[in-house]
């Protein structure tokens, strides 16, 4: 008997244990940082740039903490938090939040989690799955591509996501736009939530404020709440490349992360919600893990009390990917043939390129599969497309995911296999 085999499985440990895309994505991520540094192009991650300005800041508030307060370091390091976060940190949120935006906030309507996976999973399962009157209830998805972090973290044994297929507007040579169709997005008794991220993380896609408006204005209507991932979005790190409204009220749960500021290995999520539901939160974190990591908290609360941190956004991070993503799609136009059909997302905030070629010749699994043997690490397309039947949706099968976030020398040698693989690929 194999080792894979001896024990049964429960329902919960079936389902966080089988194949699924993020975990194959993390292993790419981990061996070309790790074994394959030098040899693979991983241009597949999540992972932030180690942008200048923001490395010399956050050891400039390591060594704050380290040699000028090194009674907060112990307490850093040495006590546990309270389960919903750092008193202090969260008040610096909503202190920020209230300021920037006018919100009428207090350090009860945030809650930290260990990552903005975290929190997604805790909020996931608490308007989705089975209901204690045996009913099921599911999270809407008002367009796909969405993030594939989302797909695999249902714990109920059943299908979390009612996911729709967006409009696809051709926008100019070798461009397009996803947009929500509205004429597919019925919201029934069935669903549990309404949830988008703003960026899309893979497309870049940015839904537009009207857009979020009639999402927040259906929810309202069907007493569910509208849940926006601000992950790569507004406040911080403000990667969207065009101005937008950020909004809240008592039916939006908004969820952000220090991770694109550069803190990916503090694991700090933030939730902003209604009272009792940051209660919850902090009920399920208690359980499944005491306390959240200090360390993230720590080091942005005073970049947040001084409100440098919009600062940052504003001037120093989102021009920073603006440029990176600029000069990825001069690239893209420099290596992929103009004899075929691909196109690319309308370039909106986050870390990546979305790239669509119709006509594939093989899946984009298969295309992924060639362009890691020619070390080069992306991600294919269809793992994107949960929650609803693709199988005679070509779309979903015809996409990659690239990412521009790593040193130069990688992505311009990564969009150079990219543009000699896709030719041979259609060959």
């Amino acid at each position: 008997m194999s080792e894979e085999s001896l024990y049964p499985k429960s329902v919960f440990g079936k389902k966080l244990t089988d194949h699924s895309g993020i975990t194959e994505l993390m292993d790419d991520l981990g061996e070309a940082l790790t074994a394959g540094r030098g040899r693979m192009r991983m241009m597949g991650g999540g992972n932030p740039a180690h942008i200048p300005e923001m490395q010399l800041i956050w050891r400039e508030r390591m060594r704050e903490l380290v040699i000028d307060t090194p009674e907060e370091f112990d307490r850093v390091m040495a006590d546990y938090d309270q389960p919903a976060g750092s008193p202090a940190f969260r008040e610096a949120v909503a202190g920020f939040l209230s300021k920037e935006y006018g919100w009428d906030l207090t350090k009860e309507n945030i809650a930290v989690t260990n990552g903005g996976q975290t929190a997604f999973f805790f909020l996931l399962n608490r308007f989705a799955g089975r209901m204690p009157d045996g009913s099921e209830r599911k999270i809407l998805l008002p367009l796909v591509p969405e993030y594939i972090g989302y797909s695999d973290q249902g714990v109920s044994g059943t299908g979390m996501f009612d996911s729709r297929r967006p409009l696809i507007e051709l926008t100019a040579d070798h461009r397009f736009k996803y947009r929500i169709d509205f004429d597919s997005l019925e919201v029934n008794s069935g669903h549990g939530a309404i949830a988008v991220s703003r960026p899309t993380n893979p497309s870049s896609n940015v839904i537009t404020d009207e857009e979020v408006a009639r999402l927040r204005d259906l929810a309202e209507a069907n007493g569910i709440p509208l849940i926006i991932d601000n992950a790569y979005g507004l406040p911080f790190p403000g990667v969207i490349f065009h101005d937008v409204e950020l909004v809240w009220d008592k039916n939006i749960i908004l969820t952000m992360s220090l991770s694109k500021l550069g803190l990916p290995g503090t694991r700090t999520g933030i939730i902003v919600a209604r009272e009792e539901i940051i209660q919850e939160v902090r009920s399920m974190t208690a359980i499944v893990g005491l306390a959240n990591n200090n360390v993230g908290q720590a080091l942005a609360r005073p970049l947040l009390e001084s409100h440098e941190m919009k600062m940052l956004a504003e001037k120093v991070i989102r021009p920073y990917y603006q440029t990176r993503s600029d000069r990825a799609l001069a690239l893209a136009h420099q290596h992929l043939p103009s004899d075929i059909p691909w196109r690319v997302h309308e370039s909106e905030g986050a870390f990546f390129l979305w790239f669509w070629f119709d006509k594939l010749p093989i899946s984009c699994k298969e295309l992924y599969r060639r362009l890691k043997e020619a070390s080069l690490i992306v991600v294919p397309g269809e793992y994107f497309f949960f929650g609803l039947e693709t199988a005679d949706w070509e779309h979903s099968r015809q996409c990659v995911r690239v990412s521009y976030t790593q040193p130069e020398a990688i992505v311009e040698d990564g969009m150079r296999i990219f543009g000699e693989v896709v030719r041979e690929a259609y060959r």
